[in-house]
């Protein structure tokens, strides 16, 4: 694997970055692009794996680009500036099929894995019987490493990790991290935090609370529809996402729909939302 922290990170193919991880590749000069598959960009389209990466585009852009100047191919688990869409085992394969072809270390966004997981048992043949646990490992038997936001599927208030199967990387990690928070022993996390993520990590494997929770966004996306309102479909695992554009067709994106509603559902409801769109992607 080449050294990923001392090459110009050129180009980092994702199915969609999200927000932060597009900023930091940015930030070191970086190139973040976004491969979703055609469907996954039609919030009316229903498809059960609208977060899937394209591989054709994929393949076609490692060969422009040149895999010397790729240092790694990521999928976000589940897609989440997409919808919160999931990611198929069949499409987790072929990108790394891909990536083996061309010698590119595959990492997943892990943040949002177990639902992702839920969506495969739930959507994908060959699956219906396999446990949340044995979904997600072979989930991860595909990647050389992941990053992982704590805050979500691991129930923890603070903090997250970056995993790999490469020592040498991991040294290199490490030693980068001493001048950025300190090194594992005596920076970074509080021994109760890095407890909450050990503890986070089984509990949201247990499918009878996904199986609340992805319910929970179901139930809120189908009494919108039934209202009229426009939303992607199919909901996602962790979030219902409003249409903007055919929801306030009068204001022009250029005055930023998604963030006028936003600001109208806290001041008229008091209901906190975030706006994923014109502004979060610059």
């Amino acid at each position: 694997m080449r050294d990923e922290f001392t090459c110009f990170f050129i180009s980092s193919p994702n199915n969609t970055h999200f927000d932060t991880t597009r900023a930091n590749i940015e930030f070191v000069g970086g190139n973040a692009v976004d491969l979703p598959i055609p469907e996954g960009i039609q919030p009316d389209l229903w498809h059960p794996f609208k977060g899937n990466m394209d591989v054709e585009r994929l393949e076609n852009f490692i060969k422009e680009k040149g895999p010397e100047n790729i240092p790694l191919v990521m999928l976000t688990v589940t897609n989440n500036s997409n919808g919160g869409q999931p990611v198929s085992m069949q499409n987790i394969r072929e990108v790394r099929e891909v990536c083996d072809k061309y010698g590119i270390p595959l990492f997943l966004d892990a943040c949002r894995f177990a639902e992702n997981a839920y969506f495969i048992k739930k959507r994908e043949k060959g699956y219906e019987n396999k446990t949340i646990f044995e979904i997600a490992r072979e989930m991860f038997s595909y990647a050389d490493g992941c990053t992982m936001s704590a805050k979500k599927d691991a129930f923890a208030n603070i903090g997250g990790f970056l995993a790999m199967n490469d020592d040498e990387l991991a040294l290199k990690a490490r030693n980068v991290l001493i001048v950025t928070e300190g090194f594992p022993t005596y920076g970074g996390l509080a021994g109760r935090d890095l407890e909450a993520i050990a503890q986070g990590l089984e509990e949201v494997l247990d499918e009878n609370y996904l199986l609340y929770r992805i319910r929970s966004v179901e139930y809120l996306a189908e009494k919108l529809i039934e209202r009229g309102i426009p939303v992607l479909i199919p909901p996602g695992g962790h979030a219902v996402y409003l249409d903007a554009k055919k929801f306030a067709p009068h204001i022009p994106p250029e005055q930023f729909p998604g963030q006028s509603i936003v600001v109208e559902l806290y001041r008229v409801g008091g209901i906190r939302s975030v706006e994923i769109g014109s502004v979060m992607f610059g």
